[in-house]
């Protein structure tokens, strides 16, 4: 419920004028409540003014959208871009400002969530990639004004970088005097970008106290670009998310087993100077036999870990189950591996160690069929903390299905889960693993009246707090959604580039 003091400040927000005339007059204890109810009403004219004249050393936007005790509601997942606009336009309106109205010393813009719906009156979001432009144009734009009285305000923002905005970032991030407003990135994500690019973004961002570094899709990294990258120094990163085939040799060295030996243990051993990692992701690169040398250096337990489609073998998997890591997994993908026909004994004693800590785990494509499901009940049911399950892409029938969720009714914590399009839905000797094509060929009258038997087995368990649902092409990411212009126009001009090299190899030959 609502407080009095916040109704009354949703109340002036609502008449812009008066709010404008009253804020040099307020209580600096009130500027966090007309921040929130101006966000909500959406009345920007407000919101750049409040920040304008922000009366504390700190503003931390996502604590102040979050619940509080005069406002219940959650606006973290409002990424309004008309909000968000005045927020960037009322710290440039205040770095530029002398006397005693300039106390802000640090502004922490991170915390805001990007989701699917917007709920905003307005309906327009800035995802993170345009938020990352918004700030570095500003700040480049604030370069030329003279710094004045004071130091500069610090700006704490989760950068996402593209091709698209590179240099206005970099520029951003590198000022030539004191600069009004000066950029700290706690996290950075990459992607469409050169690894000399990124090499130059990741030095410039300050990597001493970068705590997040996700570089994906369209970064071309081998593992000698992985080495240079982690040498660059990164003692604060808790979060490292590499690209597609980040482990591969470097194309220019002669296969040498001692060389490739070499290079994964410099890796590794960059790896175990970061005392404070504790998530990684290396999905889709091929590390046969080498997840021991790479994991077994780490100074602390993961507590997030994606070895989707990496070719793991039974020493790499022997070693999951029985290292330090394994009791403290709370997120764990191991897509794209037959574990119950390959591996059954060391997955199952994997599970068994994770079980008190895991919360999400995935295992799409793993070739988990019917005969598979009661050894799958069996590793799952100590599972007590698990929310959320993924196992799309498996060729599970009706069936099987309906005994697995009968299952998941006993997991107390269970959310969420993604399930596959039954096998019975497709026509008869269907393969697996499907390409896009076959996946999304089936009967889709079929599909729904057997999720809506799926449902019924949750409701009678009285479980209707799970949602589950089959995202065919998976789950939505907002950074991929904003930015699928430009990746696709990067993906077309690096076949134009391979079609090209194809071509002059073919005329070399004749």
């Amino acid at each position: 419920m609502r407080s009095l003091r916040f109704i009354a400040a949703g109340a002036l927000v609502s008449h812009p004028q008066l709010a404008l005339q009253s804020l040099d007059g307020m209580a600096h204890n009130l500027y966090p409540l007309l921040f929130k109810a101006s966000y909500l009403l959406e009345r920007v004219e407000v919101v750049r003014a409040v920040l304008g004249r922000w009366p504390a050393e700190e503003f931390p936007l996502g604590a102040l959208l979050g619940p509080s005790g005069d406002h219940p509601e959650d606006l973290r997942d409002r990424a309004c871009r008309a909000c968000l606009e005045a927020c960037v336009r009322g710290l440039a309106d205040h770095a530029l400002q002398g006397g005693r109205h300039r106390r802000l010393r640090v502004a922490d813009l991170t915390g805001i969530q990007d989701v699917q719906v917007q709920r905003c009156p307005c309906g327009r979001a800035l995802g993170k990639w345009g938020r990352t432009r918004l700030l570095a144009k500003t700040c480049c734009a604030l370069q030329a004004e003279p710094l004045g009285a004071g130091r500069p305000v610090q700006v704490l923002a989760d950068l996402f970088v593209t091709e698209g905005n590179f240099e206005v970032v970099a520029q951003a991030l590198r000022p030539a005097g004191r600069a009004p407003l000066r950029v700290q990135c706690p996290s950075l994500r990459a992607d469409s970008l050169s690894p000399r690019q990124l090499l130059q973004l990741l030095r410039l961002a300050g990597p001493g106290s970068l705590r997040s570094l996700a570089v994906v899709h369209n970064v071309r990294l081998h593992a000698g670009h992985v080495r240079d990258l982690l040498r660059v120094g990164l003692p604060q990163l808790a979060s490292l998310t590499l690209p597609t085939k980040a482990f591969d040799t470097p194309p220019a060295w002669a296969p040498n087993p001692d060389a490739e030996d070499a290079l994964l243990t410099s890796i590794a051993g960059e790896l175990g100077q970061m005392s404070r990692l504790t998530e990684l992701g290396v999905a889709f690169s091929r590390l046969t036999g080498k997840v021991p040398k790479l994991l077994g250096p780490l100074r602390t337990p993961l507590r997030a870990l994606d070895l989707a489609n990496c070719a793991l073998n039974h020493a790499d998997m022997a070693f999951l189950a029985d290292c330090v890591h394994a009791a403290h997994l709370e997120v764990l993908d191991l897509s794209g591996h037959h574990l119950a026909d390959l591996y059954p004994a060391t997955f199952f004693r994997l599970l068994g160690r994770a079980a008190q800590t895991l919360r999400v785990l995935t295992l799409e494509d793993c070739g988990f069929t019917d005969s598979h499901v009661s050894m799958l009940v069996l590793g799952l049911s100590p599972c007590h903390q698990l929310r959320e399950l993924k196992f799309l892409g498996n060729p599970l029938s009706a069936r099987a299905l309906r005994r697995l969720f009968v299952a998941l009714c006993e997991l107390p914590e269970l959310r969420c889960v993604e399930f596959p399009v039954p096998r019975d839905c497709y026509p008869e000797g269907a393969p697996y693993p499907q390409d896009e094509l076959a996946m999304s060929k089936f009967d889709q009258q079929k599909y729904d009246e057997i999720a809506q038997e799926l449902r019924a087995v949750l409701l009678r368990a009285d479980r209707g707090d799970i949602q589950v649902s089959t995202p065919l092409f998976g789950s939505f990411d907002p950074d991929i959604q904003e930015t699928s212009s430009e990746l696709g126009g990067f993906l077309l001009q690096a076949f134009k580039t391979a079609l090209e090299n194809f071509s002059r190899a073919l005329k070399q030959a004749e």
